[in-house]
C-alpha cells in the first residue's frame, strides 16, 4: 500500500457516522447553551421587578420630620433605625391606619440627642447599593446589545448573515442522510460518470485506489452547457461516496466589503478539513475565476482578484491526499483565469456535453418514472424529436408532457401530449388571441410551405414534421418544425448551402407568390448571415479567400470586455472581398429557393388552401401534395 495516504484508523464508514453526529449534536448543544442563558437572564430580571415591586408597595409615604418628633415625644415610638436616606420609627401600637412603622426622609443631626432624651432604641443601618449599581450598568448594556442583535438579524436575515458572520462561509453542508442522489439518478453522460467513479472508488477506499503510488486530481472542473447535469453530478458523487457535501455559488463569495469573500474562502476550507473525508463543490466558478487584469478599472485590489488569489492559496495549500475533493462547474471555461486551469490545481476537466440519441432516451426514462404514462409511448420517436435538448430540457418536456395531459382531463400522459409539448418548448406559446387577417394569414401560408417543399426537395435536409400557421411565442406567426433523421457533428459545405437555401424558403415564396417581402423573415435572413459569414471567416471553405480563418477563436473574453474588440486581423481589401463573397452565396440560395418554389408552385397552392382551413398540417399531408407534384406538376391555379 502506499505510503502516500495519510488517513485516520477508523474507517470511512466510522468518520462519515462521526461528522453526520457531531453535525446533529452541535446546533442542539448550542440550542441549550442559549436557552439556559436567556433562561436565567430572564429569571433575575423578574426578581428584581419583584423586589422592586415589594420595596415600593411595603415602604409607607414619608411623614413630616415635626410629626415624627411629636410621635417620639408622645412615647409611642418603641425604637429607630436611621440609614443614610431616611429615618425609620417603629411604633410600639399600631395606629388608626394600622401602620406599625413611620418614616422621615429627613435626619436631624441632633436626633441622637433626643433619642436620649426619651430612652428610645437606636441603631444605624449601612445598605449595601452595589449589586443595584452593577445591574443598573449590565442591564441597560444587555438591553442594548438584545435590540441590536435582533435588529441585525431582522435587516441582514436570519441565515446567519449577521456582520458579525461576514467573513464566514455561506457553503450549505449537507452529510450522509442529505444527498439522496446517486449516479442511478443520472442519465445520458456514461462516459463523464465512469471518469467521475474513481472519485468515489478514491474516498471510499484510498488506500487501496493509491497501492501504485497514484494521486486524485486536487481539483475537477466540470464543463458543459447549462442545463446538462453538471450539479447533479456533484451530488452524485457525494451520495455515492457517503462523505459530507459543501456546496455553494461563486458569486456567494464576493460583497461590497473588501478582504470578505478571501476570509470566506479559508473559512470554507478550514470547515472541510474538519470535515475530511469531504467534497467542496463551487457552482458557476466563473463568477469567482475570471482572468485577472482585464478591463480598465481592474486592479490588483479588485475584491474578486483578492478572492481569487485566496483560493490559488488554498489550492496550492491542501494536500489531496487529506481527503479533500474540490468540484467546479461552468459553462464559460474561455473566460478562466489560466492560473484556475493549469496542472495541481484544476488539472482535470470533464465535459458534460448535451446528450446524443440514446443518452435522450435514457434520460426520458427517468424523468417518465415520476408521471404517469400510457403504454405505447415510443421514447426513441420522442428523443428523435428533441436535437439539441439538455438533461434539464428533457425535464422540462415531461412536465410540459404531464401539465397537457393533466388540462386535456387524461388518464395518463400520451404520445400527442409529449408533441405538443415539443412545440410548446421549440416555439412557444401559441397565440390565438392574436388574430391576422386574410391577407396576412395567406403571407404565413405560404412563408412556411416555401420553407417546407424546399426542404422536402432538398438531398439530406431534416425531416418535416409539422407546418401551422398558428402565432406562437414572442413574435412568430407560423412555424416549420423540422428534427433531424440522426445526431449530426459535422456539417459539409453542400449541407451549409443547403440549409441557407431552406431558411430562405419562405422569403421566395413570398416574392413568387405575391412580388415582394415582408417583415417576417426579418429571424430568417438573419441566420442565413450568420450561417455565411461562418462559411466565409470562420471555416474557410471559400477557394477564393484559401484556407485561412479569419477569426480569433481565442481571446473571445477580452473581446467582449473592450481590451481588442473590433480589431480586423485582415485588409480592407479582403474584408471588401468576404462581403463580395457573403453577398454572392446569400444570392445564390436564394435564386436556388425560388427555383424550387416555382417548380413545386401548383403543390404549394394547394396545400396553402388547406393549411388556411386547418391552420396545421402534418408530414403525411405535406409528402401527399409534394408526391402529387411530380405526377401532375403545374395544373391548378390558386386566386389570391
Amino acid at each position: 500500500m502506499s505510503d502516500n495516504i495519510k488517513f485516520p484508523d477508523k474507517k470511512r464508514e466510522d468518520i462519515a457516522k462521526d461528522n453526520i453526529e457531531e453535525k446533529i449534536k452541535k446546533p442542539n448543544k448550542d440550542q441549550k447553551i442559549k436557552f439556559n442563558l436567556s433562561f436565567y437572564l430572564f429569571i433575575l430580571l423578574i426578581f428584581f421587578l419583584i423586589q422592586d415591586f415589594t420595596k415600593n408597595n411595603s415602604s409607607l409615604n414619608p411623614m413630616a420630620f415635626s410629626e415624627f418628633k411629636s410621635l417620639l415625644a408622645s412615647g409611642k415610638i418603641k425604637e429607630v433605625i436611621i440609614t443614610d436616606n431616611e429615618v425609620k420609627g417603629i411604633l410600639k401600637l399600631p395606629d388608626l391606619q394600622k401602620k406599625t412603622i413611620v418614616i422621615s426622609t429627613f435626619i436631624d443631626p441632633n436626633l441622637s440627642t433626643e433619642l436620649d432624651k426619651y430612652n428610645v432604641k437606636y441603631s444605624k443601618v449601612i445598605e449595601s447599593t452595589w449589586l443595584q449599581t452593577i445591574l443598573s450598568w449590565i442591564i441597560p448594556t444587555l438591553l442594548f446589545f438584545g435590540i441590536w442583535i435582533f435588529l441585525s438579524k431582522k435587516f441582514m436575515g436570519q441565515s446567519g448573515n449577521s456582520f458579525l458572520n461576514i467573513g464566514k462561509s455561506k457553503a450549505k453542508l449537507y452529510v450522509e442522510k442529505d444527498v439522496k442522489i446517486t449516479f442511478n439518478d443520472v442519465a445520458g453522460v456514461d462516459e463523464a460518470k465512469v471518469e467521475l467513479k474513481e472519485i468515489v472508488e478514491f474516498l471510499k477506499d484510498p488506500e487501496a485506489f493509491g497501492r501504485l503510488g497514484a494521486k486524485m486530481p486536487r481539483g475537477i472542473l466540470l464543463v458543459g452547457p447549462p442545463g446538462t447535469g453538471k450539479t447533479l453530478l456533484a451530488k452524485a458523487i457525494a451520495g455515492e461516496a457517503k462523505v459530507p457535501f459543501f456546496s455553494l455559488s461563486g458569486s456567494e463569495f464576493v460583497e461590497m466589503f473588501v478582504g470578505v469573500g478571501a476570509a470566506r474562502v479559508r473559512d470554507l476550507f478550514e470547515q472541510a478539513r474538519l470535515q475530511s473525508p469531504c467534497i467542496i463543490f463551487i457552482d458557476e466558478l466563473d463568477a469567482l475565476g475570471k482572468a485577472r487584469g482585464v478591463g480598465p478599472l481592474s486592479s490588483g485590489h479588485d475584491e474578486k482578484e483578492q478572492t481569487l488569489n485566496q483560493l490559488l492559496s488554498e489550492l496550492d495549500g491542501f494536500d489531496s491526499t487529506t481527503g479533500i475533493i474540490l468540484l467546479a462547474a461552468t459553462n464559460r471555461p474561455e473566460i478562466l483565469d489560466p492560473a484556475l486551469l493549469r496542472s495541481g490545481r484544476f488539472d482535470r476537466q470533464v465535459l458534460i456535453d448535451r446528450p446524443d440519441k440514446i443518452g435522450r432516451v435514457q434520460i426520458l426514462k427517468v424523468h417518465i418514472k415520476k408521471i404517469k404514462t400510457a403504454e405505447h409511448i415510443n421514447l426513441e420517436e420522442v428523443a428523435s424529436l428533441t436535437p439539441g435538448f439538455t438533461g434539464a430540457d428533457l425535464a422540462n418536456l415531461v412536465n410540459e408532457a404531464a401539465v397537457n395531459a393533466t388540462r386535456n382531463k387524461r388518464e395518463s400522459v400520451e404520445s400527442l401530449d409529449f408533441t405538443m409539448a415539443i412545440e410548446r418548448i421549440v416555439a412557444g406559446l401559441e397565440k390565438k388571441s392574436r388574430v391576422l387577417n386574410e391577407h396576412e394569414k395567406q403571407i404565413v401560408a405560404f412563408h412556411e410551405l416555401g420553407h417546407a417543399f424546399v426542404a422536402i426537395s432538398l438531398p439530406g435536409s431534416d425531416k418535416v414534421r409539422k407546418v401551422s400557421i398558428i402565432p406562437r411565442g414572442m413574435g412568430a406567426l407560423g412555424y416549420t418544425l423540422q428534427s433531424p433523421l440522426e445526431d449530426r457533428y459535422l456539417m459539409t459545405n453542400e449541407e451549409l448551402h443547403n440549409k441557407m437555401t431552406i431558411l430562405l424558403g419562405g422569403r421566395a415564396a413570398e416574392k413568387f407568390f405575391f412580388g415582394n417581402f415582408s417583415t417576417g423573415s426579418s429571424d430568417d435572413i438573419a441566420r442565413v448571415t450568420q450561417i455565411a459569414r461562418g462559411i466565409a471567416l470562420k471555416y474557410g471553405m471559400v477557394e477564393e479567400l484559401g484556407h485561412t480563418t479569419f477569426e480569433d477563436p481565442g481571446d473571445k473574453y477580452l473581446e467582449s470586455a473592450g481590451i481588442f474588440g473590433g480589431q480586423k486581423n485582415y485588409s480592407e481589401k479582403v474584408a471588401e472581398k468576404i462581403d463580395q463573397t457573403i453577398k454572392e452565396m446569400v444570392d445564390a440560395s436564394f435564386e436556388k429557393a425560388l427555383q424550387i418554389v416555382r417548380k413545386y408552385k401548383s403543390a404549394i397552392e394547394l396545400a396553402a388552401q388547406e393549411l388556411l382551413l386547418k391552420e396545421s398540417l402534418n408530414e403525411e399531408d405535406l409528402k401527399k401534395y409534394f408526391t402529387t407534384s411530380l405526377l401532375k406538376p403545374q395544373q391548378t391555379e390558386f386566386t389570391i
